[in-house]
């Protein structure tokens, strides 16, 4: 991997997935905008990073606006982000914690999710690539997808499985589009990882019989993708663009 300081801004970054992948690439010298709509929280990933000069922002990524602030404010506070890592995201469960059906979604819940997931996902990107100087230069986008959107799914709802597959074509359309400018996009898919979106479903007493169809017989932990993502970034992932990491255990096998 490259000793090279990049400056890295990461969405959900307070969340269980998004506070492992800041971990990681703090760990490995970056500078960090942990950008969340849960300000409070992105502070406190923020301050207990490895290094010094990482910053949390406040950032709805279903907000126009609020996505330009955010990247305003990282480019004032540390630079313009070279790295973008794309990980703010929901999924809706019923009380009981079962998936609700399609013909159980309403239209708001439905909407709510694409929000969030898809455009959220497409708002930081075009925001990204909007800053990105003319000619060539280091750039990387890691998008997280779902091993939802390429089996269809167990857990999840059909609004969630729907906006993670838009993620993997959006993630191609511009690997292909900014790559004259030698920026690369790929995109994760984590399969059962123990973080907060899996624990609404999934009690931990149950983690056993749900780890009885993951071929390395065990659930992912958070770690498991940011290791994929630090990879992604690095200077020997140059010559890869408009690919998917599968994070999953083996649980899905192309």
């Amino acid at each position: 991997m490259s000793n090279e300081r990049h400056i890295a801004l990461v969405t959900g970054g307070a969340g269980g997935i998004g506070a492992a992948i800041c971990q990681r690439l703090a760990a490995e010298g970056h500078a960090i905008a942990v950008a969340d709509r849960d300000l409070a929280r992105a502070r406190e990933v923020a301050v207990m990073l490895k290094g010094s000069g990482h910053i949390a922002v406040t950032m709805d990524v279903a907000d126009e606006s609020s996505v330009v602030a955010a990247f305003d404010e990282t480019t004032k506070a540390l630079g313009r982000p070279d790295v973008l890592v794309a990980a703010a995201g929901i999924l809706h469960f019923k009380p009981n914690g079962d998936r609700p059906l399609v013909i159980e979604t309403e239209l708001a819940e439905w909407q709510r999710t694409i929000n969030i997931n898809q455009t959220g996902c497409f708002l930081s990107c075009r925001e990204f690539a909007r800053r990105l100087p003319a000619g060539k230069s280091f750039g990387r986008i890691v998008t997280i997808s779902s091993v939802t959107a390429q089996l269809g799914g167990y857990r999840s709802n059909a609004a969630y499985i729907a906006s993670k597959a838009a993620i993997l074509g959006l993630s191609k359309a511009l690997a292909r589009e900014l790559a004259a400018q030698t920026v690369t996009v790929n995109a994760v898919a984590p399969g059962l990882i123990d973080a907060p979106m899996l624990r609404q479903s999934l009690a931990p007493a149950d983690d056993e019989r749900a780890s009885a169809g993951i071929p390395l017989g065990r659930i992912g932990l958070p770690e498991d993708v940011a290791d994929a993502v630090a990879y992604l970034i690095s200077e020997g992932a140059s010559y890869q663009t408009g690919t998917t990491i599968d994070v999953n255990g083996g649980y899905r096998m192309q």
